[in-house]
């Protein structure tokens, strides 16, 4: 199984004033791919937290992807931190630096833009057709920026990189009826079905409770017993079950 952490990086989202938006957008990526997004990290811009969170994570998970802190002021410091992690130091990467020239001309390119030219030696880049800054990765850590959009290109122009496993299947079933009405039947299909992962999610529609059940697996052929075993389990109480997700 391959699997993945994401690292966010950046003060603004920790203070809650950025909301972060590629949490999801990757997880949905990453599970296309047949790769199980097993852990997001939000830390600060502190260079020795970054270096021991990606450190630590490196050695845990398949690949760590990181957003955020590859900009061109003061406090964007993550590619410095992960070449401290790596024991490398972070030089002027030529390539990077001639697709910043030809993105901003000669002229335009000030000392902050070409600082994001600097990348940790021995990593390689990651294409931005958006804003032209590159992103990096470097062993299993892919280094993108935290902008949506431009972390979204730079993961598009990875993403064949990556090897994962079967795609992971997704089924849902929802209900008006509350957790407690069907969580020891719902136990009990869980068991009998052990490599299928169900998940319950409480949701309020019309001021009426409900529950999203959804099952995730690579196998189809489980997967198909399990909706089933939900889907009686469900109408022996309401007739009102749909598969498709309420809480949307």
């Amino acid at each position: 199984m391959s699997t993945a952490c994401l690292i966010i990086i950046g003060n603004e989202i920790l203070s809650g004033r950025t909301q972060d938006k590629n949490v999801a957008w990757i997880a949905k990526q990453l599970s296309d791919t047949g790769i199980h997004l097993q852990e997001v990290r939000i830390i600060p811009d502190i260079k020795r937290v970054i270096i021991d969170t990606v450190n630590i994570c490196r050695h845990q998970f398949t690949y760590i992807f990181t957003t955020g802190g590859i900009g061109p002021t003061h406090d964007d410091i993550t590619s410095d931190a992960i070449a401290a992690a790596f024991g490398v130091p972070l030089e002027r990467n030529p390539k990077a630096a001639a697709i910043l020239e030809h993105h901003y001309g000669k002229e335009q390119l000030n000392a902050a833009r070409l600082k994001m030219a600097e990348i940790p030696e021995g990593a390689s880049l990651i294409a931005n057709p958006v804003s032209a800054a590159p992103g990096f990765h470097l062993g299993n850590v892919y280094v993108m920026a935290g902008v949506p959009s431009i972390m979204q290109a730079m993961f598009d122009n990875i993403k064949h990189e990556l090897k994962g496993g079967k795609k992971i299947l997704s089924r849902t079933l929802s209900a008006f009826v509350t957790e407690g009405v069907i969580a020891e039947q719902l136990s009990q299909i869980q068991d009998q079905f052990p490599d299928v992962e169900i998940g319950s999610y409480p949701f309020v529609r019309n001021l009426r409770l409900g529950t999203s059940l959804v099952s995730r697996s690579t196998n189809a052929t489980e997967l198909d017993k399990v909706y089933d075993h939900i889907r009686k389990m469900l109408l022996t109480i309401t007739p009102e079950v749909t598969d498709e997700d309420l809480a949307a």
